[in-house]
């Protein structure tokens, strides 16, 4: 009976290692091209663009994407600028009408979104380098403010060199951006209101204590202090 007993606990244990590694290796993911990437549990397209090197505004032309905030699991996107005669996964390409030459227009100058500055402290960046945003100083546990009203799409510390980052969406054209933490006090898919503490000064994914603040228009970052009061 004992032997019984053992024997029938080293199948059980065989059966449930079996069935989870089953479960790992069932339905493997089709390989993507390159130049292409399938969207993972808990992307954003803003860590997908950042880890490619891209802008999320790229990203979602070159994936025809109305809204930027809602990818799904599984979903194949282009990483990579097409190039002549490219095709996207599974489709041909067919080559476009040819279209007579226009004169483009003049860029629109980029509207204005009201801001408050984030934290206090000072600032360590030169003017030079703010349009890839500013770096505030300031001691660790310093409160961290939401500039504007929106809601968060990101956080996490899944993107390399930001640390604990959060990402707040202020509307079609704007984001905010948050790097090096502590601790992060709201979470994805929260509404936040303008000055509400969002997180605590860090120096998570850098050397220092500080706050890593950016405003990206369109997916590209622009110098935020002509939006700071």
């Amino acid at each position: 009976m004992t032997l019984n007993r053992r024997s029938a606990y080293r199948f059980s244990a065989s059966l449930l290692l079996a069935v989870a590694l089953a479960a790992c290796s069932s339905t493997p993911a089709t390989p993507v091209p390159a130049g292409f990437y399938r969207v993972q549990k808990g992307d954003t397209l803003y860590r997908i663009a950042t880890n490619n090197g891209q802008t999320v505004a790229n990203l979602a032309r070159w994936n025809n994407l109305k809204d930027t905030t809602s990818i799904e699991v599984d979903q194949v996107l282009r990483v990579r600028p097409p190039t002549a005669g490219s095709a996207t996964p599974g489709t041909a390409a067919k080559p476009a009408p040819a279209k007579p030459a226009t004169p483009a227009p003049a860029p629109a100058a980029a509207p204005k979104l009201a801001l408050v500055w984030p934290a206090k402290g000072t600032e360590l960046k030169t003017a030079a380098t703010r349009n890839n945003g500013i770096d505030i100083g300031g001691q660790r546990g310093d409160p961290i403010l939401a500039a504007a009203a929106g809601k968060v799409v990101y956080a996490g510390e899944g993107i390399r060199g930001y640390g604990k980052l959060l990402v707040i969406k202020h509307n079609e054209d704007y984001l905010t951006a948050y790097a090096h933490n502590d601790s992060l006090l709201v979470k994805e898919g929260d509404n936040v209101s303008q000055g509400q503490k969002i997180a605590t000064m860090g120096d998570s994914g850098t050397t220092r204590v500080m706050l890593h603040f950016e405003l990206r228009y369109k997916g590209k970052a622009v110098d935020p202090t002509d939006s700071l009061p």
